[in-house]
């Protein structure tokens, strides 16, 4: 047997969930990411998106993007970089870049690659990349391929922070670049990262910073320009980079700053010039969703309306739901098998969420990640809440 073999033979933990009945990843989905699916042809209630705004099925996205498929074919056939710029890609990075108050925009193919393509792009040999510990994978590997170093301060603890700046010195020696990454909106648990005080740090210390919004595009600012906006901060951070698989309602993610930071990246970004451009289709998605967004404020509206009254709902019953601040709930079950059993308890009720365990998170820390769109309505988010708090009763969680 051959070492690789051996060692993915060694790799049993999805097995023994399996044979439990428990393992709860790659469920099959027989229908749009509506607030209801279908799985195993059952309706089930869909607490686990992050359509945050209910857009992916929306008649005017979906029209947009066989338009696009009718004009331009379902593919690019190379990158941006050579034959893979479509007349809608600079249409889409325009839109972008309003959006998000910005000079100019790039379009990337994943909300992945973007941060690929920015970060080991910027942090080269010397230069230091600041970054919060519960960053999103995308962030951390990105990380891992720069040339530079990389140093980690608590989550969203802005002492923390100070003080791995503050060892660095207080401002930047011989023009090497230090570089401050977080989320925007951190995606398990909800919270809101200190943009305020993370730029007020930048500053202080000499560096830039950078936003990855994926989850706060949509859902935060004024009509939903993201975590920045939310802040007022549209000048003061450099670096946005966003994903459209979110509110946006396609696939793909973007980076937005100046226009010579965007010339710098389209020159030089590796996941940018090495991989196919994002397809027509989707690029005409995310245009549409733009539309809706800047034209029907009551999508984002109704968002909160429904975030505001789960919580509420949620605190009333007496359940731990953290700090979140969003749609995004965290439910603590705080163990992991009962994390994995209470979702498969509530699956086989009619709701569907995803446990989040180790080592996503401590073991204490274990939760169901309630995620809330704006096509929920309050019976269904009634149904739900009620589900889980019947469901932790019954497991003793409650």
């Amino acid at each position: 047997m051959s070492d690789l073999q051996n060692r993915a033979e060694k790799f049993t933990e999805p097995q023994k969930y399996k044979k439990l009945g428990l393992y709860p990843y790659f469920r099959v989905i027989e229908s749009g990411q509506d607030a209801e699916v279908l799985i195993s042809g059952h309706k089930v209630s869909m607490f686990g998106s992050n359509s945050y705004l209910g857009l992916t099925s929306h008649p005017k996205v979906k029209e947009a993007a066989m338009a696009a498929i009718k004009r331009y074919g379902t593919g690019t056939a190379g990158s941006r970089f050579l034959n893979g710029t479509l007349d809608i890609h600079v249409e889409l990075e325009h839109r972008l870049a309003h959006f998000v108050n910005k000079e100019a925009a790039i379009a990337f193919s994943t909300g992945f690659q973007s941060n690929l393509g920015a970060i080991p792009t910027v942090v080269g040999r010397n230069d230091v990349a600041i970054i919060d510990e519960q960053s999103h994978a995308s962030i951390i590997d990105a990380t891992r391929l720069s040339f530079g170093r990389i140093l980690k301060y608590r989550h969203n603890d802005m002492e923390s922070l100070e003080k791995v700046l503050k060892n660095l010195g207080e401002s930047a020696n011989n023009g090497f670049l230090r570089l401050i990454v977080t989320d925007g909106l951190f995606s398990m648990e909800g919270d809101i990262a200190h943009v305020d005080k993370i730029v007020h740090l930048g500053e202080k210390f000499g560096a830039s910073v950078m936003i990855d919004d994926a989850h706060g595009l949509g859902v935060l600012g004024d009509n939903g320009a993201g975590t920045v906006n939310h802040f007022g901060l549209d000048g003061e951070v450099e670096m946005i980079v966003g994903t459209f698989s979110k509110s946006l309602a396609s696939i793909g993610g973007f980076i937005a700053g100046s226009k010579d930071l965007i010339n710098y990246l389209q020159h030089n970004a590796r996941s940018l010039i090495f991989s196919a451009s994002l397809p027509p289709s989707s690029a005409a998605s995310v245009i549409a969703a733009l539309d809706i967004i800047e034209n029907e404020p009551e999508h984002v509206k109704k968002l909160w309306e429904n975030t505001h009254y789960a919580k509420q709902k949620f605190k009333d019953l007496g359940m731990d739901v953290g700090n979140s601040e969003t749609p995004i709930i965290p439910v603590y079950i705080r163990d992991n098998d009962k994390a994995f059993i209470i979702s498969k308890m509530l699956l086989d009720n009619g709701v569907f969420v995803n446990p989040v365990i180790t080592p996503a998170v401590r073991p204490e820390d274990s939760l169901l990640r309630f995620s809330l769109m704006a096509t929920h309505s309050i019976n269904q988010i009634d149904e739900a809440i009620e589900k889980i708090y019947a469901a932790g009763k019954e497991l003793g969680i409650y």
